[in-house]
């Protein structure tokens, strides 16, 4: 099976949704397992660098994510859905809500015994995304492409 991978971006005044997949030659089991691996991060992602916090819905996190080598930002998502071994929602906010929402998605669909993809994806909402449209149109959805490339390739050489 070769790598696919897929990339869109629907964009509307003060709304953005990014939906990014990749398929991978590897069970959704060792995909997930390398995704919440987290204290690996340095080593491989080259989007999210840094990622803490308790794996359970309601949690905090810490995140540090570099969508280009000049950008970055640090920011404190909760977990809002968890099913280990298959999805994990986040949201973070930027202010107050409403100023800018961004409920990040990572889901593993099985396709078979050997084969999974990664759907990662985002809808952002809020007075900023005007602000912000060029990062979050172009930048943001070229940065979760270049990670879900980084999983696969960190899966495969496992």
């Amino acid at each position: 099976m070769t790598a696919t991978s897929t990339e869109s971006v629907t964009a509307s005044a003060f709304r953005v949704e990014i939906v990014t997949s990749i398929e991978i030659d590897r069970p959704a089991a060792a995909v997930w397992s390398a995704l919440v691996d987290r204290d690996r991060y340095p080593q491989w992602n080259t989007f999210i660098r840094t990622w803490s916090g308790d794996l359970a819905v309601g949690a905090r996190q810490l995140v540090r994510i570099e969508p280009t080598k000049t950008s970055g930002q640090t920011f404190r998502p909760r977990i809002t859905d968890l099913e280990p071994g298959r999805l994990l929602v986040w949201l973070g906010r930027v202010g107050l809500p409403g100023v800018l929402d961004g409920r990040h998605r990572f889901e593993i669909e099985p396709i078979d015994a050997h084969h999974s993809r990664l759907v990662h994806s985002e809808v952002l909402t809020g007075m900023l995304v005007p602000v912000f449209r060029r990062m979050l149109t172009v930048d943001t959805p070229a940065a979760f492409s270049r990670m879900n490339a980084d999983l696969a390739a960190r899966t495969v050489a496992a």
